[in-house]
């Protein structure tokens, strides 16, 4: 069976919330052990590593993945997609599944469907964000090695560095892509966390669905939270891929 490695990115530094991966939520785990014990739920994965950087202020991070048996790999700071480069190929995964440390309600049958597409379909890239139909914070990439290795080689814009997949999303004479939709447009919805409000949210969903383990429940039970409380949705409006639209302002403004 060829190896899928779980790739989950995190980082202290975040400019939005700093040291959102270790807010506590159930039983005061951090938000990062929540979302892996999550992750480790699905049935395609044969290896889970927290991709963070090597600068200082990461260590902390590293120390707390430490103490709950998570696996740490250490790379570049800016250079994400060398960081996630080097970590797929000291695993020596065939399948890399990229997910971001801000994503704590993950669902795992999500992740298993999208790698399912990829296989299916024998393509280079599947994911559920391209277009996006799935609330904010359930996104899914999965990719073959060669395909990150090739992006590794001749990426070179900035924003494609920092975020990993745009080379590959965007070089469709390069990649066979697919795209997974969930039944309906739920992409107006958002459960990530970039601020402390998203937070929040993530908070009262779990309250709302009595869950006492990160496992207890899925993207369903939150829908039908949603769907009874729709105050909700307006809890937390913030632009989606907030961060990957900057980069690319800050490209067009030093063109």
């Amino acid at each position: 069976m060829k190896k899928t490695l779980a790739l989950i990115q995190a980082r202290m530094s975040s400019t939005r919330f700093p040291g959102k991966v270790l807010q506590p939520l159930l039983n005061d785990v951090p938000l990062i052990v929540f979302m892996a014990q999550r992750v480790r739920q699905a049935a395609c994965i044969s290896d889970l590593v927290i991709a963070t950087s090597d600068d200082p202020s990461d260590d902390p991070l590293e120390n707390i993945l430490r103490i709950h048996g998570l696996r740490c790999f250490r790379g570049s700071l800016n250079d994400v997609l060398d960081r996630f480069y080097q970590a797929a190929k000291s695993a020596a995964s065939e399948y890399v599944v990229r997910l971001t440390g801000d994503c704590p309600l993950i669902d795992p049958q999500l992740i298993d469907q999208v790698l399912a597409a990829l296989k299916q379909h024998a393509a280079d890239y599947a994911s559920n964000i391209d277009p996006p139909t799935f609330p904010d914070g359930l996104d899914v990439e999965c990719f073959s090695f060669a395909a990150l290795e090739r992006a590794w080689r001749e990426a070179q814009l900035p924003s494609e560095r920092e975020h990993v997949t745009p080379f590959i999303r965007q070089r469709k004479d390069l990649f066979r892509g697919v795209n997974v939709s969930a039944v309906a447009d739920f992409s107006q919805l958002r459960w990530t966390v970039d601020y402390p409000d998203d937070l929040q949210l993530v908070h009262e969903l779990l309250r709302c669905a009595g869950a006492r383990h990160p496992t207890d429940c899925d993207r369903f039970d939150f829908l039908r939270i949603i769907e009874t409380n729709p105050n909700l949705r307006e809890f937390n409006k913030h632009v989606r891929n907030e961060g990957y639209i900057k980069s690319l302002m800050a490209e067009q403004k030093g063109a």
